[in-house]
């Protein structure tokens, strides 16, 4: 995988004018100038264009014209999602229905006592997750460990437009305070959400094969789940049609847990995850690093 350069698709001035438009003609509407906005990347934004019909047309094996199509309604998609999490946290969730699927295993990982860690990806929407940690475990204390610091802007605007997330964020930091932050949440049974299918430059990382080419993945959270043998579910909210959501909760179950072996159970779940909804992965840069 090409280093990931910390920097995401969005721009302030787009969320506030989908913000607008939602508030002022509904979510209609926004959805409809989506299919412009979706144009426009497949066009000029080349970069995470080339890189995504790579995905469909070499890692998932579609025919040319379908992955060039795939690519667009991956931009569809992708801003359709953003949109989603105005409306919802704006006051329009009746509009939308919610599926829990595998809340169980966080019930049980909570009744350890002992925290936990959720390892998820840049793939559907795990952004709204609060909205069901808030219906089924509103006692919980969801903790997101992020390297995003570009996104701060759009964040913070976000916040103002739909209030401040329950999910409390844990900033990695060159000074690695971020360490004690995460050993004092899982002291206090709270949870530790990693999305996993990155890493920044100087980091440590391990290769693996990922859909059939060799990827490096961040060590640090596999290494943490298993050197203090902390619970692990694999975690994911996808969109699926209708305004409808589901979110994933599945077990990693082994007697002897490696870091290895963690992120292979990790890459196999995500490979699922990614051929059930391959328009709602969201890493739009260079990922194998190879495009011939």
């Amino acid at each position: 995988m090409a280093n990931w350069k910390g920097q995401s698709r969005g721009t302030v001035l787009g969320f506030r004018i989908y913000v607008y438009i939602i508030k002022k003609f509904g979510l209609y509407p926004a959805y409809f100038v989506l299919v412009f906005v979706a144009a426009y990347f497949l066009l000029f934004a080349f970069t995470s264009t080339k890189s995504t019909y790579y995905l469909f047309r070499k890692r998932l094996g579609y025919s040319r014209l379908n992955a060039a199509w795939n690519v667009y309604r991956s931009y569809f998609t992708f801003g359709r999602i953003q949109l989603d999490r105005v409306a919802i946290t704006s006051g329009m969730k009746d509009k939308y229905t919610f599926e829990f699927d595998g809340m169980e295993y966080i019930d049980a990982l909570l009744e350890k006592k002992r925290g936990g860690i959720l390892l998820t990806a840049h793939i559907g929407n795990f952004n709204l997750a609060r909205h069901f940690f808030e219906e089924k475990h509103s006692d919980a204390v969801v903790n997101l460990v992020i390297t995003d610091f570009e996104h701060e802007q759009i964040k913070s605007y976000l916040d103002s437009v739909t209030g401040k997330a329950k999910v409390r964020t844990i900033v990695m930091k060159k000074d690695l305070s971020h360490i004690f932050e995460m050993n004092r949440a899982l002291q206090n049974n709270e949870l530790l959400v990693f999305a996993a299918d990155r890493y920044l430059k100087g980091v440590k990382t391990y290769s693996e094969i990922f859909l059939g080419e060799k990827v490096k993945f961040p060590q640090g959270p596999f290494k943490l789940a298993a050197r203090n043998e902390i619970p692990v579910l694999f975690v994911h909210l996808m969109r699926e049609k209708n305004f409808h959501y589901h979110f994933y909760a599945r077990p990693f179950e082994a007697e002897n847990i490696s870091a290895k072996e963690l992120l292979k159970a990790y890459l196999e779940n995500l490979e699922k995850m990614l051929r059930k909804y391959p328009r709602q992965w969201y890493n739009y840069y260079d990922y194998w690093n190879d495009f011939s």
